[in-house]
């Protein structure tokens, strides 16, 4: 190969290594407290919904205006602001994760993924009752 060639192909796999390098997401999830050390940086906050604090959202007034509050697993807690529409089942969800930065006085969330209850709990309870049975009856 000539000496052009190699330098081509050198320059074309670090391209594509930087590209995917940029790509990768290398963000790990944070606390509440560790979010409040680092203002202003894009974090993920894995959390429960404050149900003992209130919900405001008036979609009359303005609907991409969403405040909450919101504790972590080690007990931190923050209020959080979302410009975009209120998530359907925000109340009924058992976790969330968050992507946002940490402002002055809240969390400024730009997405919220929703950890929803299992939609099949009812149906687990239902098949291990119908397997009880089964094995009763057979065992007459």
């Amino acid at each position: 190969m000539k000496r052009m060639h190699i330098i081509i192909l050198i320059g074309i796999v670090s391209s594509i290594i930087g590209l995917l390098m940029f790509s990768v997401d290398f963000s790990t999830y944070d606390t509440v407290d560790s979010a409040k050390n680092k203002p202003g940086k894009f974090v993920h906050l894995i959390a429960k919904l404050d149900k003992s604090q209130p919900i405001i959202y008036d979609p009359i007034k303005d609907p991409n205006y969403l405040s909450f509050y919101i504790v972590d697993s080690l007990g931190g807690k923050t209020r959080v602001e979302y410009h975009n529409s209120k998530p359907g089942d925000l109340e009924k969800s058992e976790r969330m994760v968050l992507k946002g930065s940490m402002g002055k006085e809240s969390f400024e969330c730009k997405e919220i993924l929703l950890k929803c209850p299992s939609k099949y709990k009812d149906d687990k309870k239902k098949l291990e009752k119908e397997v009880t049975e089964q094995t009763s009856q057979k065992s007459i």
